[in-house]
């Protein structure tokens, strides 16, 4: 019994860093694809870190997690902050360009307008406050 308790351990952590490591890739390819898709979403570059947020009207998380998160940061940092709102099923097709897959996803672009962090799923204020203080 012991013996096999090794085994499985490894099993279960390579396991682990294997989907960690998918879950990178997928995220970098993410902002790629993001970084190419900037000048579609603005005609000139707001010149101060942007959020964009994707949303959809039935989104329970985005209405009572995302929404006061980034109420919040917003509130906080004034007009040194730019959050660009879009909803999902309006425009399915800069979703799909921008490759959303789930709501909420926010994308944090830097004052020249590049994409530096995506978070899919629902992001506390506290993280994006981290990720908008890096930029």
């Amino acid at each position: 019994m012991s013996a096999q308790i090794l085994p499985r351990l490894g099993l279960a952590l390579g396991i682990i860093f294997l989907g960690l490591g998918a879950y990178g890739l997928f995220c970098r390819g993410l902002l790629s694809r993001a970084k190419r898709q900037t000048s579609a979403l603005f005609e000139t570059l707001p010149n101060k870190p942007t959020i964009v947020y994707f949303t959809t009207p039935d989104c329970a998380p985005c209405k009572t997690v995302q929404r006061p998160a980034l109420n919040q940061l917003s509130a906080l940092l004034g007009e040194k902050l730019h959050v660009v709102e879009i909803d999902a099923t309006e425009r399915p097709d800069l979703a799909k360009t921008w490759g959303v897959m789930s709501v909420p996803t926010t994308f944090l672009l830097d004052a020249q307008g590049a994409a530096r962090y995506v978070n899919n799923g629902v992001t506390r204020v506290e993280k994006l406050m981290k990720q908008v203080q890096t930029l």
